[in-house]
């Protein structure tokens, strides 16, 4: 039968007591992590989220907490009393290694069916059963620490925040729908038939009414919402820290966000971060990494070779040329040896998915094999292997095509691949750096009109504003991305405070007057009433986590996540609903064909 607290009082965690603590009589609490019967002595390691101590039963004491102690198994949760004493056998390995407490009370709270998986750090079992079974999960030690990181995060963000004269403001969670980029999900109204609230991407349009609302300094730890599929670094909702300021420019705005970044990495890891923080422009970082997120804790730097090969003959280089794009090539230093034919084969497939057509590669092993060389003239060859630094033992890849995103992107991908692969990051300290000057716009295909890069709120360059409507592709925004170890940690902008520009930009990017006014009208009529220049940025929480620790799943950084459906294994949610919650809603259920 169940016990209960009545009358107990923990003491302290199972993590705290050290030998200062011997001839003390202390309450702890929590799970059995293993049980080990020595005949007349047993011996329980409890834990809880501090970490173990060795509780310590002897027959001849008591015989009747002896007998419940036996009765104990892994993950029972309980309770024990007793007298902190020094070990006779050391554990050098934990921090309690040196004292036991000696129990005279042991309370059962609840037992344990055999858990499906050992709760111990790196656990050999399946995502999905750890995400079935999330609450067993979370008690090992490894999860523990990963989520009070995390609380460590939040409160460095509180602490900062407040300490800079900023004031937490919560944005609603019911809002108007205005999607732009990725689905919202809606929230049917059950008053209002027929018409929906969205739950938020971003605290964007609420945060920046605030600044009109004349709260200079806004900051809060946000949840978002967005129905898109999921990668190992996304989830449908997560969690930002978001912050908004007045009467700055990009600068005030980029300073904040290093005292953030900066407190958050000596708190949490004893790294101090010089500040202010390098900068490179987007186009810089296209160029040299072929990524807006560069890695600059290794080289292989990307080099433009389309001069070395502008009349040749190779319809290959020849036609990317003429399209209007590049051949550009990367060199993986004295690797030669140690990649196959068949390993370049595979990344030559493997660059396909990001739209190249394939991958010209030569490998300056002892005997020298190329793909694409017999097809140039000496000079050519020559031209692209000095431009890329060639040496024997090298593997020189390029890229070629007449849309430079591809080229860009593929390159970029396959310097981080190789890099990986051959363990050339130097993973000894942090690297941090600002990309600034992005592209206001992008075009998409797909949509067939031009896109906001970042969102349609984002001041662009007042130096372009003139090529806003007739040539949008070159109008550059005052939007900046903070980018730790190749990961876009977080990013914000310089916000638009004037009506009319606001409505230039809107119709740029495709949108009729009055569909404008449809779905952006309520911030369209703050701006008339003395808007503040403003601007700010905002962190993923999550993706911030994976960054500091290590991580390579966003999922670990979650207490409760989805997996890549965007289902929750553990509660089987999304679920149906009853008839009549459907009926209250007037929402019928369309059955696929």
């Amino acid at each position: 039968m169940a016990e209960f607290m009545t009358g107990l009082k923990r003491s302290c965690y199972c993590g705290e007591p050290r030998l200062s603590d011997a001839g003390k009589t202390l309450t702890l609490c929590g799970w059995v992590q293993r049980q080990r019967d020595l005949g007349q002595l047993i011996f329980i390691d409890l834990r809880d989220r501090s970490g173990i101590m060795q509780l310590a039963f002897d027959e001849e004491t008591d015989r009747e907490v002896f007998k419940k102690a036996f009765a104990c198994r892994s993950e029972f949760c309980l309770a024990a009393t007793g007298i902190v004493r020094e070990r006779t056998s050391k554990n050098p390995d934990l921090p309690t290694g040196d004292v036991e407490l000696a129990v005279s009370e042991l309370r059962i709270f609840s037992k344990s069916e055999t858990p499906p998986f050992a709760i111990e750090e790196n656990s050999n079992v399946s995502s999905e059963t750890r995400l079935r079974y999330r609450y067993l999960d979370l008690r090992r030690p490894d999860m523990q620490r990963i989520l009070m990181a995390r609380h460590r995060i939040t409160k460095c963000a509180h602490d900062y925040f407040d300490d800079n004269g900023f004031l937490e403001i919560e944005t609603p969670d019911l809002i108007k729908s205005t999607p732009e980029g990725a689905r919202d999900y809606l929230v049917p109204s059950r008053i209002f038939h027929g018409k929906f609230f969205a739950l938020p991407q971003s605290p964007q349009l609420y945060k920046q009414l605030l600044m009109v609302s004349g709260f200079d300094r806004y900051m809060q730890i946000a949840r978002c919402f967005r129905d898109e599929d999921l990668r190992a670094d996304r989830q449908p909702e997560f969690t930002q820290i978001d912050f908004e300021m007045s009467f700055v420019e990009q600068d005030d705005v980029m300073a904040i966000g290093e005292g953030f970044i900066q407190k958050v990495y000596q708190e949490l890891l004893n790294i101090n971060i010089p500040t202010p923080l390098p900068r490179m422009k987007w186009q810089e970082a296209m160029d040299r990494f072929g990524s807006d997120k560069p890695d600059l804790r290794f080289g292989m730097e990307l080099h433009d070779v389309s001069g070395c090969v502008k009349n040749t003959r190779f319809k290959v280089f020849s036609g990317a040329l003429a399209g209007g794009g590049s051949v550009r090539g990367i060199n993986l230093k004295g690797k030669a040896k140690d990649l196959s034919r068949k390993e370049i084969d595979k990344l030559g497939d493997w660059v396909k998915s990001y739209g190249a057509k394939g991958l010209a590669w030569t490998r300056l092993a002892e005997k020298e094999t190329s793909s694409y060389e017999k097809f140039l003239t000496p000079e050519e060859v020559s031209a692209i292997r000095t431009a890329l630094h060639a040496e024997s033992g090298d593997v020189l890849f390029l890229v070629a095509s007449d849309d430079n995103s591809v080229v860009y992107a593929s390159l970029g991908a396959l310097r981080c691949e190789l890099a990986r692969r051959f363990d050339l990051i130097d993973k000894s300290k942090p690297c941090l750096l600002w990309v600034t000057d992005f592209p206001m716009f992008e075009y998409s295909k797909e949509e067939g009109r031009w896109m906001a890069m970042h969102h349609p709120f984002t001041m662009p360059n007042p130096e372009d504003l003139d090529r806003l409507e007739s040539d949008p592709g070159s109008v550059r925004s005052i939007a900046y991305d903070m980018v730790i170890n190749g990961y876009e940690a977080g990013g914000g902008s310089i916000r638009i405070h004037d009506t009319e520009l606001q409505e230039r930009m809107l119709e740029a990017l495709g949108f009729k007057p009055e569909e404008a006014e449809r779905r952006f009208g309520f911030l369209l009529n703050a701006l008339k009433y003395g808007a503040p220049p403003h601007g700010g940025m905002a962190w993923g929480l999550e993706r911030l986590v994976m960054v500091l620790l290590g991580i390579d799943d966003m999922r670990d950084t979650v207490a409760f996540p989805k997996v890549s459906s965007s289902a929750d294994l553990m509660s089987n949610a999304p679920d149906v609903v009853d008839q009549q919650q459907l009926d209250e809603l007037k929402i019928g259920i369309q059955t696929e064909k």
